[in-house]
């Protein structure tokens, strides 16, 4: 949990880093993440030398090596509990001619293999401009405290905020409320194995390993679940080094020790060694309009001939899925009734050859202030036989925050969010749909089938489906209900309105004779 202190460390920070030179809030999250990197590297270097002095042997892993890098300085004044007390001039000059250095190249090599914060430090660049900046942000840094993991995560979940406050990237960060609510309506297990091919930041796999830190505590007393937990559940893809460290550094400070956060275009890489691999997928991929062929993976293709980014994403999603996996994806409103051989396709596969679950309708404003775009969340089982029955369908009228481009929250901290740690009476309820969607969503095999098509959720049965073409548009299955108006009949309007002209041509006369003296 975050305090206003550290709230306030985290914006003194970020003003030193804009009126030191960095504006972009993308770089600035970079070269904090490079720090806290360094700050940690020195946290495990001093762990281990404190278990080498209890246990009288030698370090056997050690992060800085003994002697001198190539220019001579002596490994040890590359820790960060060295050099945060070195005068700014020569700070600057030991991180940027000797830290990043280090760590594209020796640390790499002896300590880095295998794990994934490593791999992805061989590119790092070192950008703050003046001695005086990096030595006020180390200064900064150090006092924000770093040993409780709720407040790590919480913190860079903070300033991860930033990007999109500040209005550039932000398109790369799905709201929190919106990933927590796609979580819990999957809610992973601690055998799952997830992934998120269009990564970023990592938000989905950060929220999927809170969800089990809650729910499934009997990770961490189990050896076999806990490795499985730190090296073989979480898996996310990204093309764009700087998100690939920004998402790592993410888990990271959640907790997740060595979670693979690779280097991938997933539109254009086959993917043999990844098909079936995984039993949750849980994404917000970017929609970017076409492909050329010949940049899409051929694998793709052979599921739907298209040149579209949101059905080969789709296609992605079912080729990397388990038999018997799950997904809940976000797709542009588009996806529900396009009429394109390969829209209609897709959505056919869904419906007969998968399982279909539910079709959840987000208001337009979810993602203001970077795009207006209509959009869904499709929940889907994948079976390879069918399965589909009834589809859950639920129009989400709101999420707790202004659907404009402010995006302000419309109600107490408490009451915002899936699970809010006060309840809804009905009226915040029609500002907050969220936990609402969650308790029907419980109910979508029982009294949810019950409910009329005027409902805020109902169910449509598969045949129904079919006959419309595979239409996945809420608003092609739900009624909606006409008040009748009484209306006053033509002949009483007219004798009212010879009246009013009669007043007014009267009120015109007395005006005139007024006028005239009279």
């Amino acid at each position: 949990m975050l305090t206003g202190e550290i709230r306030s460390q985290i914006n003194t920070i970020w003003d030193a880093f804009w009126s030191g030179g960095i504006s972009n809030p993308l770089e600035v999250i970079e070269q904090i993440t490079y720090l806290l990197f360094l700050r940690r590297l020195d946290e495990l270097h001093t762990l281990e030398e404190n278990k080498a002095n209890r246990t009288k042997q030698p370090m056997e892993r050690q992060v800085f090596p003994a002697g001198n890098d190539a220019k001579g300085r002596p490994y040890d004044e590359l820790r960060w509990s060295r050099f945060k007390h070195m005068e700014a001039r020569e700070m600057y000059e030991v991180v940027g001619e000797h830290v990043f250095p280090f760590l594209r190249t020796e640390f790499l090599s002896s300590y880095g293999d295998g794990s994934t914060y490593a791999q992805h430090m061989r590119d790092a660049r070192f950008t703050i401009p003046t001695p005086a900046l990096l030595a006020k942000v180390v200064d900064l840094l150090d006092h924000v405290p770093m040993d409780d993991r709720d407040t790590k995560g919480d913190l860079y979940e903070y300033m991860l905020g930033k990007i999109a406050s500040a209005g550039q990237n932000g398109q790369f960060r799905t709201p929190r409320h919106i990933i927590q609510l796609m979580v819990e309506l999957t809610q992973p297990t601690p055998k799952d194995v997830i992934c998120d091919p269009a990564s970023g930041t990592c938000g989905f796999l950060v929220a999927a390993g809170e969800y089990l830190r809650e729910h499934h505590r009997e990770i961490f007393q189990d050896p076999k679940l806990k490795e499985h937990f730190h090296h073989g559940m979480f898996h996310g893809f990204d093309f764009d080094g700087t998100m690939l460290r920004i998402g790592s550094m993410n888990m990271l400070l959640h907790g997740v020790e060595n979670p693979n956060v690779v280097y991938r275009d997933s539109l254009a890489q086959d993917h043999s060694g990844e098909e079936g691999k995984y039993t949750l997928v849980l994404a917000n991929p970017p929609f970017a309009g076409s492909l050329d062929y010949e940049n899409t993976a051929k694998d793709l293709q052979q599921i739907v001939k298209t040149k579209k980014t949101e059905l080969l994403f789709l296609a992605l999603f079912l080729r990397l899925l388990k038999t018997g996996g799950r997904a809940a994806v976000i797709v542009p409103d588009g996806v529900m009734f396009g009429s394109s051989k390969a829209h209609k396709e897709l959505r056919k596969i869904l419906v007969e050859n998968q399982k279909l679950d539910a079709v959840i309708k987000l208001p337009g404003g979810v993602f203001k202030p970077y795009a207006g775009v209509s959009t869904a969340i499709l929940l889907f089982t994948k079976t390879e036989s069918g399965g589909t029955d009834q589809v859950w369908f639920y129009e989400v009228e709101a999420d707790g925050w202004s659907l404009d481009d402010k995006r302000q929250p419309l109600l107490s901290e408490e009451k915002l969010g899936v699970a809010p740690k006060m309840p809804l009476v009905d009226e915040e309820h029609a500002k907050n749909n969220l936990p609402d969607i969650l308790a029907r969503w419980q109910e979508r095999d029982g009294h949810e089938r019950e409910r009329p098509r005027t409902a805020q959720s109902f169910c449509v049965p598969k045949a129904e489906i079919s006959e419309a073409g595979y239409d996945l548009s809420l608003n092609r299955y739900k009624e909606v209900v006409h008040e009748e108006v009484e209306h006053v009949p033509p002949k009483e309007i007219l004798v009212t309105l010879a009246e009013i002209e009669t007043k007014i041509q009267k009120g015109m006369l007395e005006l005139k004779e007024m006028l005239e003296g009279k």
